[in-house]
């Protein structure tokens, strides 16, 4: 196998099978790269669903999101890891693009991209066209790596070096990218690209999710006040 790609999931019965089904279809020749499905305790059918569509489907010991990220990388017999989300759809090309990548770049170890709206409304399009934007500007200016955990990829040696993801409430996919600059180049690729669900943002609200993201990425990882955190997940 040449690449792993973990997927943390929690009572995403609704969604982990489009996810998977797009993972199945990708350009690579099946036999080339597994599938991790990292399983936070779902009391749904999740776990039945991703078990005929994965290759790896088990639940998660580590606390949060990051922690099943981790997990589901220490499971993995790849040199290089790709991260997804259950509730995301991958374009056919996107883990060919990420294997260029590094082939071609022996002093990258980390990749991003860019991500475009499931649910197709003008909001969601300007609040990613946004976000993009953002990513583009801190990649070429050097100031920030935004590097979302539904859209990103490693070489597992880098990644171990640097200590993988912290188990924190939300910010782990961004601040992993200050470590592991120290180890080689980060890299934003704009072929990279995951449809992205805003279902989240549009249950709390994009601005109060935005805002308690920043929030918590500037305070460490944690917070008490605001709801999109305090979400049920192992």
């Amino acid at each position: 196998m040449n690449i792993s790609v973990v997927i943390p999931a929690f009572n995403e019965a609704a969604h982990i099978v489009e996810c998977l089904e797009s993972l199945n279809r990708q350009t690579l020749p099946r036999d080339e790269y597994e599938i991790i499905v990292v399983d936070g305790g779902s009391k749904d059918t999740t776990r039945e669903l991703a078990e005929p569509l994965a290759d790896v489907v088990f639940i998660q010991t580590s606390r949060k999101v990051g922690g099943a990220r981790n997990d589901g990388a220490m499971r993995a017999g790849s040199a290089i890891l790709a991260t997804t989300d259950a509730d995301c759809i991958i374009p056919r090309n996107w883990l060919e693009v990420i294997l260029n990548d590094f082939d071609r770049n022996p002093d990258v170890v980390q990749l991003f991209g860019p991500v475009d709206p499931i649910e197709k409304t003008i909001k969601n399009h300007i609040s990613l066209g946004m976000a993009n934007h953002f990513a583009r500007l801190g990649y070429y200016t050097r100031t920030l790596y935004y590097t979302l955990g539904c859209n990103t990829a490693f070489r597992k040696d880098a990644f171990l070096r640097a200590g993988m993801y912290h188990c924190i409430d939300a910010g782990d996919d961004l601040e992993i990218a200050r470590r592991m600059k120290h180890e080689g180049r980060v890299m934003f690729d704009s072929r990279m690209r995951v449809e992205f669900s805003m279902r989240r943002y549009e249950q709390f609200g994009t601005l109060e999710s935005l805002y308690e993201w920043l929030y918590i990425v500037a305070h460490g990882g944690s917070s008490e006040k605001h709801q999109y955190t305090r979400r049920e997940y192992k």
